[in-house]
């Protein structure tokens, strides 16, 4: 005869297991997959939906992953979104992202996520959040709801309809162009198309055409022979050869010289190339997709870009609107990305609505690389957990109407200061003493050069 406390044990483990398979049939008649976690945040039991989104065998195979590794760690990394409003006691309806789990591919989800309440000791008593995913291929395209995807966070139509078209160029190996003004997130989408292409487990490698003068760029593209030129001690591989099999990306490739393009024109037409100082011809096999915030038309109208090359990059034309043009993507984007900054800092930090409204207000004209360094700026003088307008940089506040926040005066030996340069002076401050006066870091913070910081430190008697 089994002791009291065994028969019990038993007859909660028989209720539970019933429990869940109620729910999990609940569930898979909406047509919704129902997921428990653990406080740290690991799958302990996932529902299966016959033929959609998780099959029987996806499902029990999740056990004991983290969900950021089926949904991604936009919204449930150390930094995510998802998982910062959990821990915060917080639901969130509605979010978008890409699942990784099942036979029948990726596939869009709708994601709503809240903390357990255990009402029964019925339940496992280790849940401590549950995820409810729904398929999304169905939703209208920019119905207000944030997608989370491949590193890309948006709420916009025109940045839905992009993710879109990458998951329509899975199978395709057709050459990309990628056009938008600087900060617009070129390379993060040329990331996220090599990401969800059949080279994903190949390399991805990136070269900026306007950093190198033209023959250093011939041969970081195409490499060189021991001999080429002077310094060439060895021979060495170029990008071409270290993204065979994978994805060569090449930013700003307007500034590309025109003897390059004839080169690299022969690499897209004919897949083949030779080093520098070499008479091997090499075979080719890295896809290529292109950036520039250039206007390439009016460079090939003017003889700065070849024709023929400018049609045979842009196979496939992508254009990424600046981020004045897609205002509803600054809220979504300014939360993920303040959690990831403030994770880099060991802080969780949230938006005061007035901060939402100047981050709403400001025009961006160094779109998402600008508002990434604006928020570096805010983590690095907040004192609290809540980032108010005077955290800002002042142009935004100048651009919203808001008076910059004033400091205390500036030392007795010190020139007399303007509004201005003791508001000027007050955040040089701040950024200084949270970085503990490390220059490199407060730099960083601020988006300036180290240069730049150092004159600013001067003009304000802040050398010491």
């Amino acid at each position: 005869m089994l002791p009291v406390d065994t028969t019990q044990a038993a007859a909660r483990d028989i209720a539970s297991h019933a429990a869940w398979n109620g729910v999990s049939a609940a569930f898979a008649s909406l047509g919704r997959v129902f997921i428990c976690l653990d406080h740290e945040f690991r799958i302990l039991h996932a529902s299966a939906l016959r033929d959609e989104i998780i099959d029987a065998d996806a499902a029990r195979a999740l056990a004991g992953q983290p969900i950021e590794a089926l949904l991604g760690a936009e919204l449930f990394g150390r930094a995510g979104e998802l998982r910062a409003a959990l821990a915060a006691g917080e639901r969130r309806e509605g979010w978008r992202a890409l699942l990784t789990a099942g036979s029948g591919g990726p596939r869009l989800v709708s994601v709503t996520a809240a903390p357990f309440v255990h009402s029964t000791d019925v339940c496992d008593p280790r849940v401590a959040y549950v995820v409810v995913l729904r398929p999304a291929e169905d939703d209208h395209v920019g119905s207000g709801s944030p997608i989370a995807f491949m590193g890309l966070i948006a709420r916009s139509e025109a940045m839905a309809r992009i993710f879109s078209l990458v998951r329509d160029l899975e199978q395709s190996e057709a050459t990309v162009l990628i056009t938008g003004e600087s900060g617009t997130g070129k390379e993060m989408v040329a990331r996220a198309i090599h990401a969800h292409s059949s080279r994903h487990a190949r390399p991805f490698v990136a070269v900026s055409c306007a950093a190198l003068p033209g023959d250093l760029l011939e041969s970081e593209l195409f490499g060189h022979v021991r001999g080429a030129f002077t310094g060439a001690v060895r021979d060495r591989e170029g990008r071409f050869e270290l993204a065979n099999g994978g994805t060569l990306f090449l930013d700003e490739i307007g500034d590309l010289p025109l003897h390059l393009q004839v080169k690299l024109l022969r690499v897209l037409q004919e897949r083949s190339f030779e080093r520098v100082g070499d008479s091997h011809t090499r075979q080719s096999d890295a896809r290529i997709i292109a950036a520039t915030n250039a206007d390439l038309h009016r460079a090939v109208q003017e003889g700065r870009f070849r024709d023929d090359l400018y049609y045979r990059l842009r196979v496939v034309p992508v254009e990424i609107a600046p981020l004045r043009e897609r205002r509803e993507d600054i809220e979504p984007l300014a939360r993920h990305l303040l959690a990831r900054v403030g994770a880099r800092r060991g802080r969780a930090l949230r938006f005061s609505p007035d901060a939402i409204r100047v981050l709403l207000q400001y025009s961006w004209p160094g779109n998402v690389r600008e508002l990434e360094n604006a928020l570096e700026y805010a983590v690095a003088v907040c004192k609290g957990q809540t980032i108010h307008p005077e955290d800002l940089p002042g142009e935004l506040l100048k651009h919203t109407g808001r008076p910059p926040v004033e400091s205390a005066p500036p030392p007795s030996d010190a020139p007399p200061a303007t509004p201005a340069e003791s508001g000027e002076r007050r955040r040089l401050t701040d950024a200084l003493q949270a970085h503990r006066w490390r220059r490199d870091e407060t730099a960083h913070a601020l988006g300036i050069s180290r240069t730049t910081l150092w004159r600013l430190m001067r003009e304000h008697h802040l050398e010491d």
